[in-house]
């Protein structure tokens, strides 16, 4: 076994097998970060004193015939928004750099009850709020594929660690593609399941303490595989403690799946190009994703989107970032205030405005997501999954020295805002759905690129066992940057 490549699932069994011990392979995804990390910055700080011990205790219970459970052994990071007890808990904020929480996140907690060992914590941007990984407390982190490219964000540095080997198993967030974002631009796995089954509390932002649960914030997993994604989500999905009492989760298992044939698989590949276009080589590589598994025997249909890119991205503006601007300082907040009085639907006007945006207008817009739910429900009643663009390019060289509202990406010679660049994540993610990412194959740069396989709300585990059908029948897999 290649500890390199190795699957959470793979290095689990054999730890239970006895054919790997815990300390083994915690020596050896160190040894890969000493090596690796300085020139990629994913890895960010270590707890290996407490790591090893953990290993230590891990091996002697595996040897008197205890586990403690489905992740026994294993050691993992998980991404710096997560609170982890004794062990420092940026968000990327300065003014957090000497935060160590005295609690672990409900997830983190999970995580360990299952038996994982955390040894270390993964970049991400100033409080998870960009689609490339850089902060003042750490730096930027860049692309395994090419350093010279972001490694996404703001899940970057949990991708660009599990892309790399450096750890088998990553803990992200994602509230505007920031699990799918990260895992399209590294070429891995991600999960970001139905809103509100991972608990977000001990997640900053909120600020260290929240028991808030905020709209569209989902947990999730970053891995080499579909059942490494199953793994963690069995681990951590569940509710708060306060709402254990009458709150059950039964995710949806419908009916088997254990082959591609006859499914009824969407693409909505061509659908968006009135907001953006899709650069020609991430199209080629998702067409010849869609062909591959239609030529398996799966029943591809190019349709177009239940609600149109640009009214999903609104509604994502309008419902997300509001809870953002809750944290922006006052002289801040006051000046996208004084946007409401502008005219315009443009994008970058909508997201300036919706950052101080009052009550009566998040009303308004979680009215209009009811209706969008409602369609993306109608066009699963003639589909199993829809799949769609996660970015419109793959990694593009790294941009972080004006603010994301002064950037712009050019897509085939057509320059988009950031802001607007996130549309596919945000259109999906403000609805509500389980979205499972695919590696689709490289571009002829080799970068990598991804696909958002999406499915109905609550479908997760179903989901993932459609995803792993169509991945298996694709043939594209994980591929590591280097050896």
């Amino acid at each position: 076994m290649d500890l390199d490549t190795a699957t959470a699932s793979e290095l689990t069994r054999a730890i239970r097998e006895r054919s790997l011990s815990s300390r083994e392979l915690l020596d050896h995804l160190l040894s890969r970060i000493a090596h690796h990390n300085p020139d990629l910055n994913a890895v960010v700080a270590l707890d290996e004193e407490r790591a090893r011990t953990g290993a230590g205790a891990a091996d002697a219970a595996m040897a008197n015939g205890e586990s403690s459970g489905p992740l026994h052994g294993l050691p993992m990071t998980v991404k710096d928004v997560w609170e982890t007890e004794g062990l420092v808990t940026t968000s990327g904020a300065p003014e957090l750099a000497h935060h160590i929480p005295e609690t672990d996140a409900l997830t983190v907690g999970r995580l360990k009850e299952a038996g994982a060992i955390i040894f270390g914590k993964t970049n991400t941007p100033l409080y998870a709020g960009d689609i490339q990984t850089f902060n003042e407390v750490y730096g930027v982190t860049n692309n395994p594929w090419d350093t010279s490219r972001t490694a996404g964000g703001s899940s970057g540095g949990a991708a660009a660690a599990v892309a790399a080997g450096m750890t088998p198993l990553e803990l992200g967030s994602d509230i505007g593609g920031s699990i799918r974002n990260p895992a399209h631009y590294n070429g891995v796995y991600g999960l970001k399941p139905s809103w509100g089954i991972v608990p977000s509390r001990g997640h900053i932002p909120g600020p260290p303490g929240s028991l808030v649960e905020p709209d569209v914030n989902c947990g999730g997993p970053l891995a080499r595989c579909v059942d490494d994604l199953r793994l963690a989500l069995d681990v951590v999905a569940g509710p708060v403690p306060e709402d254990a009492a009458g709150w059950r989760l039964e995710l949806d298992q419908g009916p088997p799946v254990d082959q591609v044939q006859g499914l009824r698989v969407a693409t909505v590949f061509g659908d968006g190009t009135d907001l953006m276009p899709l650069a020609a080589d991430v199209r080629t590589s998702l067409e010849a994703f869609g062909n591959r598994i239609a030529e398996a025997g799966a029943r591809v249909e190019a349709t177009k989107l239940p609600v149109s890119l640009a009214d999903g991205l609104r509604s994502w503006q309008e419902l997300v970032l509001p809870i953002i601007g809750t944290g922006l300082p006052d002289d801040d907040f006051t000046a996208f205030a004084e946007l409401e009085a502008v005219p315009g639907d443009d994008p970058v006007l909508v997201a300036g405005r919706s950052l101080a945006g009052r009550y009566r207008s998040w009303a308004r817009a979680n009215g209009l997501r009811q209706r969008q739910r409602a369609a993306w429900a109608a066009m699963f009643e003639r589909y199993d999954v829809v799949l769609a663009p996660v970015m419109p390019t793959a990694a593009f060289p790294h941009d972080v020295e004006v603010p994301i509202t002064d950037r712009v990406l050019t897509i085939d010679d057509v320059a988009v805002p950031h802001l607007v660049t996130m549309a596919w994540c945000g259109a999906v993610g403000s609805v509500l759905l389980p979205v499972v990412t695919l590696p689709t194959g490289l571009t002829p740069a080799g970068l990598p690129v991804g696909v958002q396989v999406i499915g109905p709300f609550l479908s997760d585990r179903r989901l993932l066992r459609i995803a792993a059908v169509i991945d298996a029948a694709a043939g594209s897999g994980f591929t590591p940057p280097f050896a």
